[in-house]
């Protein structure tokens, strides 16, 4: 009698999990980041790691900005920014204020990849600064070249850029997430869209009228910052013309008439008699009736 075969498949080797994720591994030799398991089970906000993770793939000098990572991301600006007082809270991320040479003050942030150890990301002592250029000796008669003004950087230069704008178009974006919650705006995006507001208003566009065009009919869900789309719409929305004049008909003038009794002339659609004739022609009627 032959032996029995069995159908069954075989029992899985040792070491081999019955139950939950089985890793398939490629070993990488670029284009990889290096995370620690700390950062990547950490407990909590999945944005939160979401946003280390993305922050620690980017190169150095890369754009770290609520606006910057808004446009990678599809949350918006109140999770990013939560995400970010969460990590800077457990210590991946210091952001500090430092004083350029020029008096202005600018942001730097930096991102620890172990918490707590501090320095290690930032160069020991200041940054090296480029060596200037040396003097030219103008001519005589030419004036000296003004010194270029660096990049605005900072809370401090946003509210200086704000400052410079409309304010009754700063007042109208602004007043935007009444109408609906998602158009919230940074300073630099007002300051960005003040301008074309600013135009609607000199064209005689009243700042209900400008609402009314931003809000009405918004998708349900943005795929960028709201302030790309508010862009969009006073970019391509034909400015109004100037008002008509408002055009009172005049009268249509009398001809003039010759009065058949003093001959003075008048105006009357027909010919006859002036107001003073025709006032001495009833008197007298009313006297010989008399």
């Amino acid at each position: 009698m032959a032996d029995s075969q069995s159908n069954a498949c075989p029992r899985a080797t040792a070491g081999t999990p019955n139950s939950g994720v089985l890793h398939v591994r490629t070993r990488l030799a670029a284009d990889f980041t290096v995370v620690s398991n700390a950062l990547a089970q950490r407990r909590g906000s999945a944005v939160t790691v979401g946003v280390a993770v993305y922050i620690l793939s980017l190169p150095d000098g890369a754009p770290v900005t609520i606006a910057a990572l808004c446009e990678h991301f599809s949350e918006g600006e109140i999770l990013i920014s939560r995400a970010l007082r969460e990590l800077e809270a457990a210590g991946y991320l210091e952001r500090r204020r430092e004083r350029l040479p020029s008096g202005q003050i600018r942001t730097r942030t930096s991102f620890y990849d172990v918490p707590g150890v501090r320095g290690r990301a930032r160069p020991p002592g200041p940054p090296p600064r480029r060596p200037r250029p040396l003097p030219q000796p103008a001519a005589p008669d030419a004036p000296s070249a003004p010194a270029p003004v660096p990049a605005p950087d900072g809370p401090e230069s946003a509210a200086l850029v704000l400052a410079d704008a409309d304010p009754e178009a700063i007042a109208v974006l602004t007043a935007l997430r009444r109408v609906d919650a998602r158009l919230v705006l940074s300073a630099r995006e007002a300051a960005r869209l003040a301008p074309a507001v600013a135009e609607w208003l000199a064209a005689g566009v009243a700042p209900r009228e400008i609402t009314e065009l931003l809000t009405a009919g918004l998708p349900d869900r943005f795929r960028g910052r709201p302030a790309g789309v508010l862009a969009f719409r006073l970019r391509e929305t034909p400015l109004p013309g100037p008002p008509e004049p408002i055009v009172v008909p005049r009268p249509a003038l009398l001809p003039f008439q010759t009065c058949d009794g003093c001959e003075r002339a008048f105006r009357a659609p027909a010919p006859g008699h002036c107001r003073t004739c025709r006032d001495h022609l009833t008197g007298d009627r009313l006297r010989a009736a008399g």
